[in-house]
């Protein structure tokens, strides 16, 4: 499995099948939701590495928030604190310099 394969596993289940646990690799994880604003989001490893997806918030100026006010599901994923990328409706997209470190 791929990187992007597992963001799009992990979007599918959280936003798509609107799952409480992702299963991902084998292992599996509690999708919690945000305090204020009830996101969902999921703590998750990946070939040894912790990863964050977050639901994208609808209500901020952004390019992926103007798309989940349209309708799509678009969900965040960083690393270490960092934007790594996001699926909106299935497709990967990787921020500028982060596909090479995946």
């Amino acid at each position: 499995m791929t990187l992007a394969e597992a963001l799009v596993s992990v979007w599918r289940q959280v936003l798509v099948e609107n799952a409480n646990i992702v299963e991902l690799e084998g292992r599996r994880y509690p999708v919690q939701r945000t305090r204020r604003l009830r996101l969902r989001q999921v703590d998750f490893e990946f070939e040894g590495q912790r990863l964050h997806g977050i639901e994208q918030n609808p209500h901020t100026k952004s390019r992926w928030a103007e798309l989940a006010r349209k309708g799509q599901q678009v969900m965040q994923f960083s690393r270490g604190g960092r934007y790594l990328g996001n699926v909106a409706d299935g497709t990967v997209t990787f921020y500028e310099g982060t596909a090479e470190e995946a």
